[in-house]
């Protein structure tokens, strides 16, 4: 061979028990979805005009928000359960973005495990709170869904003590999804 360098790979890629291990945001972010389901956030402030073109092209609605910085309206449009449709072309904010637990696993002091049943624990509190939603006659999932409790809160109390007391249900139960959320996955650093 002439004086060209050579690539090698290492000996173990040619063994039939050669795994590639997933990353972290394969293992966690594709069980979770959280960021992108307006749990987390109510909009993203994206890079700058450009992305946000970029994006419109892709079939994604953006807020005008101020001249420098449009807005990424959540629960985004393009997640598909809980995977980003548009993953090779999602914005700079979602591309640098890692919550808290994401983090804590990186820094060893959570563990995949137990961050899986952090991730496995908020969406039934989620859905607790979505049930509550549908049984007050508030389905729209287009609205994230701190925005989806207010508007069912913001009526004036019913004569019907059952409307009330569900009511007073959906408060609690989205207080403890707002506690939980900022708890596990908002943030500095995360706790087992």
């Amino acid at each position: 061979m002439s004086g060209a360098a050579r690539a090698t790979l290492p000996a173990s890629l040619g063994r039939p028990d050669h795994r590639v291990e997933p990353s972290l945001t394969d293992t966690l972010c594709t069980r979770c979805g959280l960021c992108c389901d307006g749990s987390l956030f109510a909009e993203v402030e994206l890079s700058g005009p450009a992305e946000a073109t970029g994006l419109e092209i892709l079939g994604l609605e953006i807020e005008d928000g101020d001249a420098t910085h449009p807005l990424l309206q959540q629960p985004c449009t393009a997640l598909q359960g809980r995977l980003c449709g548009i993953y090779p072309h999602r914005p700079e904010c979602c591309r640098t973005f890692e919550c808290r637990l994401l983090q804590g696993v990186r820094r060893g002091a959570v563990s995949i495990e137990r961050a899986g049943e952090h991730i496995a624990e908020a969406h039934q509190r989620i859905a607790r709170v979505t049930g509550l939603l549908a049984q007050l006659g508030r389905r729209d999932p287009r609205l994230p869904l701190k925005e989806r409790c207010a508007e069912a809160l913001a009526r004036e109390p019913s004569a019907n003590p059952a409307l009330n007391r569900q009511r007073a249900e959906l408060e609690a139960a989205m207080a403890a999804v707002e506690r939980w959320i900022r708890r596990r996955f908002m943030g500095g650093t995360a706790r087992q």
